[in-house]
């Protein structure tokens, strides 16, 4: 996998843990190995110049995917479940360490736990996974605990 990751947010971040989550996440989703995978960690003013850009909302928001091409898990754009996914760009995930820190709190659990559940929830969605509707909401949350799960199982193991 190529995971490119550009830090432009002035925040510390652990960037090398977020390689290795979506280097996890990629691989538990059958996405071929030379797949290719942005990774942007941005400041509240430039994420919520995005999040208004792009879906028309006010304010920074936690995370923002762009997906480019139509990839699957287990088998690419064509479905061929015999077969990795093709290779491709995947697009880009965005994140706000601010924004990130401020829900952790809420929730209860440290900032970094909260970039790793955002960064599975944008790699989701560049996969085609979404959450408007009941059904695809309890699919892509319940897919997310999954891979967070298996993720904290291998980072034990470590």
């Amino acid at each position: 996998m190529t995971i490119e990751i550009n830090n432009e947010s002035g925040d510390e971040v652990d960037e090398e843990r977020l390689v290795a989550l979506a280097t996890h996440v990629l691989g538990e989703m059958g996405i071929n190995p030379l797949a290719e995978l942005s990774i942007l960690i941005v400041d509240e003013g430039t994420m919520a110049d995005l999040h208004e850009k792009w879906m028309g909302e006010p304010g920074p928001t936690d995370v923002l995917a762009f997906p480019m091409d139509e990839l699957r898990p287990g088998g690419g754009a064509r479905g061929d479940s015999e077969s990795p996914a093709d290779p491709g760009l995947l697009g880009d995930v965005v994140l706000c360490p601010p924004v990130a820190a401020r829900q952790a709190e809420q929730a209860g659990h440290s900032a970094r736990e909260e970039l790793e559940l955002l960064c599975t929830h944008g790699i989701l969605h560049l996969l085609g996974y979404d959450h408007a509707e009941p059904e695809e909401h309890k699919e892509m949350f319940g897919l997310q605990a999954q891979l967070l799960a298996s993720w904290k199982e291998v980072r034990v193991q470590r």
